[in-house]
């Protein structure tokens, strides 16, 4: 729990590898220094910080770890929700009842994201918004680069087959991870290098009027349909067998996946603790209107795409990217169970994936 995320900032590093994963700041806990206790004690003051569910807490200036400070808001709203939880609590000092609260939220947030290793990722508990608002609860995504495929990518498995599961992904894994796929790449490097254009003909005249290139460079350059041809038979959707000519064990897969899918689409999205609303995120969490659009995950693969993927990347590379994949206000303490909720069916949409990526083609 912490009152502030630490703002995405990476450095300019080399061109992004698959699943590449940032490194984590180091987690330290304050703690006041030792005095008398009949002197008293002035405000302890720690570095504003965010850490993931279950490891040390570091709190923020605004929230004093001292026996005479109150607690601040997010604490007494999730100490309304640890209450719920337990039939009898004996009477805490506001460092003991703090501590309870945090290691409540820290035991059920990773009791249900333990099992997700597809992706890193970190929530975060917000004081308030800059605007006054409610505490609110932010998912972070921590991973970097094109998810792992496994034998979608480098499997002998018939291309329809992996061509059906790739698709499954790409349309069920926008629906709560930052992540794009492979029209949304063509779009962004039709606007880098074609003016928006996708197709040869118009993207020729764009490279002549708007770049000076003549003839005998355009020869040289890459267009729409050089760059749609790098794309392994898996990525085109027209390749996907219908799941009546797909193998049991992978159908079942998919079937796992669609109806975790329709489950987490039933959510209400002011109750949705992946729900990314730009203005609500701006409120909590100024600073990421400096940062670049992008997404830090991506279906679309390295090994063909490593030179788009790198043009891309590099504003969020050096200014870091939108990697919230949830930000979810918290006006009463009854909103808790529903984040709670929320967060489970977007874990089970998330290890379903996960099941499908891991599947032994050998079993097929």
């Amino acid at each position: 729990m912490a009152t502030r995320p630490a703002l995405p900032a990476l450095p300019v590093a080399p061109g992004p590898r698959p699943s590449t994963r940032r490194s984590r700041p180091a987690r330290t806990r304050t703690r006041a220094n030792s005095a008398s206790l009949s002197t008293p004690l002035a405000p302890c003051v720690s570095r504003r910080s965010a850490d993931l569910a279950g490891t040390s807490i570091a709190l923020s200036p605004d929230i004093p770890v001292l026996f005479d400070q109150p607690l601040g808001a997010h604490h007494k709203l999730l100490g309304q929700w640890a209450l719920s939880l337990e039939s009898a609590l004996p009477p805490l000092s506001r460092p003991a009842a703090r501590r309870h609260v945090e290691r409540a939220f820290d035991v059920a947030v990773l009791d249900i994201l333990d099992s997700i290793d597809l992706v890193d990722l970190r929530v975060v508990v917000l004081h308030g918004g800059e605007e006054g608002g409610p505490p609110a609860i932010a998912i972070i995504c921590d991973t970097l680069g094109q998810i792992d495929l496994g034998w979608i990518e480098v499997g002998d498995a018939p291309i329809s087959w992996r061509a059906a599961a790739y698709q499954a992904l790409d349309k069920n894994l926008s629906r709560l991870l930052p992540i794009y796929g492979y029209e949304f790449l063509l779009d962004e490097i039709a606007i880098y290098y074609w003016d928006g254009e996708t197709e040869d003909e118009a993207a020729r005249q764009s490279l002549i009027a708007c770049h000076g290139a003549d003839l005998h460079e355009l020869e040289n350059m890459t267009l729409p349909s050089e760059m749609n041809a790098r794309r392994p038979g898996w990525m085109i959707a027209a390749n996907a067998a219908p799941l009546t000519r797909l193998p049991a064990v992978l159908r079942r897969k998919l079937d796992v996946l669609d109806r975790a899918s329709e489950a987490f689409g039933s959510l209400e999205s002011e109750r949705n603790a992946w729900n990314c609303d730009f203005e609500i995120i701006l409120d909590y969490i100024p600073g990421y209107d400096e940062c670049a659009s992008l997404p830090p995950l991506t279906l679309v693969p390295f090994e063909q795409f490593a030179r788009e993927l790198d043009d891309i990347a590099r504003n969020g590379m050096e200014m870091g990217f939108m990697d919230i994949a949830g930000l979810c206000p918290l006006a009463a303490a009854d909103r808790v169970d529903d984040w709670f909720t929320s967060l489970r069916l977007g874990a089970r949409l998330l290890a379903a994936a996960q099941d499908l990526i891991r599947l032994d083609p050998a079993s097929l």
